[in-house]
């Protein structure tokens, strides 16, 4: 039987945790079975020439990306990426500091790729590819949730985000990938969203939807599904069809595009916003799940392309649609042109609901009653993918003034929590990058420990009691490990909840 999961207890001062040395080289996830891997197009299982494959996998990718190669020649170990992950804050195992975890592929970069390495590898930490290396690299690149928290610390700017991709590309390329995650992409591919919900089901989930907003308001908000001709195509993670609290803020966009009297459609052909393909560092599945927001948004017909409260999903629409599918600018095959001609310019194409919902409060557009939050007393987490993977709005900086600007729009009760852990310097929730896995389990609980302890010091302060985030994985992952730190699970929530809750609708 597997030990209890706890939570660590806070740290009286948050400086470097005692090391323990093999803490997590038992938490591993599940590995994918032959049918997923091959259904995505890797090998079915680790295949026999594994080793020969990965070195040659490796030098193909240092060719193809630059930034790889510079990311593993540029590391000098200065050190100050050592507490700046939560995991290694978490867990305590010096595996999880961000330039032990690049280690693990350094030392067989410098092995089969530099002169030194080859001639004298004790003399510069280079070591063989072996089963047991291979292993490693499986465990501890599966302890990593990509965020990119350690590269703002790190002077040379090393993305350790961009090692992980590539150790999970490894991994997969040799039969050997993860059963979460690539799962996960295979349903998109069948069936067009991560939770595999059939476009009959997700017909009915909207009606139903309509039936308790009109339930509850006395006023009919639509809730549109592959309408040809709407204005906007809204491209949203699938836990908002039916997870809680992701559906409120379904609702919440639903409200939105209502007062404002915008026409609006969901798809079924790409009903997920979120792409597991950057996961695992995979450009050719990042790029064929994004064609499906492509191909969904020249069959509807659609001016506009919104994307809504997803972490991840906003990084990929952000700084990967435009050359991947040409929604933006970028790609310059027959249907990106064809695609941009379509597309109403006068807006940003894509566009973040956040965007849009503050433009709307802006003009005008939107009225609310903030009295209807005063219950709640908000803070507000940075999602790592927002913070450092993207922006929004105008001017620099406005992934992280314009969720907060909605919030003070709709809501009485705002509260920052300390400086060090909010915008471009957030902790992540603990569950990105793929790992929002029970069996993970015992690593997201430990991973969560910095926020949690931002947390309880508003908790304890101010009476904090509604953490806003824009972000499914994030809402998916609190929900989940905030008992375990004693919080209610409903602490956590999104921000078009709170506009949900606020807004007018009918007479204003």
């Amino acid at each position: 039987m597997s030990a209890e999961i706890t939570a660590p207890a806070y740290r009286v001062i948050p400086i470097i945790p005692a090391l323990e040395r093999g803490a997590m080289e038992g938490s591993r996830p599940h590995v994918a079975n032959e049918k997923m891997q091959q259904d995505i197009g890797f090998p079915g299982q680790l295949v026999d020439d594994w080793h020969d494959r990965v070195i040659a996998k490796m030098g193909e990718l240092l060719s193809k990306y630059r930034s790889l190669k510079v990311y593993l020649d540029a590391c000098v170990h200065c050190g100050a990426c050592s507490d700046k992950c939560h995991y290694f804050i978490g867990t305590h195992d010096p595996k999880n500091m961000p330039v032990a975890r690049q280690d693990l592929m350094r030392s067989v970069y410098r092995r089969y790729f530099t002169i030194p390495g080859k001639l004298f590898p004790k003399l510069v930490g280079a070591r063989d590819l072996t089963r047991e290396v291979l292993d490693e690299w499986y465990t501890y690149f599966n302890q990593c949730s990509e965020c990119r928290r350690c590269s703002v610390f790190c002077p040379y700017g090393i993305d350790t985000a961009e090692v992980t991709m590539a150790a999970k590309e490894l991994l997969d390329s040799v039969g050997y990938g993860q059963k979460y995650s690539n799962e996960i992409i295979g349903k998109v591919h069948r069936i067009g969203n991560n939770l595999g919900l059939p476009g009959p089901a997700l017909e009915n989930t909207l009606e139903g939807l309509e039936e308790d907003v009109k339930d509850d308001t006395g006023i009919d908000v639509r809730f549109p599904l592959d309408v040809k001709g709407a204005d906007v195509l809204l491209i949203t993670p699938s836990a908002d069809f039916f997870a809680e609290p992701h559906i409120d803020s379904l609702i919440g966009y639903a409200k939105v595009f209502h007062a404002a009297g915008i026409s609006w459609t969901l798809s079924s052909m790409a009903s997920e916003a979120g792409n597991f393909g950057m996961f695992i560092g995979n450009y050719d599945q990042l790029r064929a799940i994004a064609l499906r927001v492509r191909e969904a948004a020249l069959e509807l017909g659609v001016k506009r392309i919104v994307v809504g409260e997803c972490g991840h999903a906003w990084r990929v629409a952000y700084s990967f649609w435009n050359t991947l599918t040409g929604i933006g600018s970028g790609a310059d095959d027959p249907f990106a042109i064809q695609l941009q001609k379509q597309l109403d310019h006068r807006y940003k194409q894509p566009m973040h609901i956040c965007e849009l919902t503050w433009d709307l409060i802006e003009q005008g557009a939107l009225t609310f009653n903030k009295e209807a939050n005063d219950q709640y007393i908000v803070t507000f987490h940075d999602s790592c993918n927002v913070a450092r993977g993207s922006r929004m709005g105008d001017f620099a900086g406005g992934q992280f003034e314009i969720p907060r600007n909605i919030i003070r729009a709709v809501a009485n009760n705002f509260v920052e929590m300390r400086d060090g852990t909010t915008r471009e310097q957030t902790f992540c929730c603990g569950g990105g990058g793929g790992l929002l896995t029970d069996e993970l389990l015992d690593l997201r609980v430990k991973g969560a420990l910095p926020r949690m302890e931002a947390l309880q010091q508003v908790a304890d302060t101010h009476g904090v009691n509604f953490m806003a985030t824009i972000c499914a994985i994030c809402k998916a992952q609190f929900t989940k490990v905030l008992p375990y730190y004693g919080f209610d699970r409903r602490v956590v929530g999104g921000v078009h909840q709170l506009v949900s809750n606020a807004i007018r609708l009918g007479d204003k």
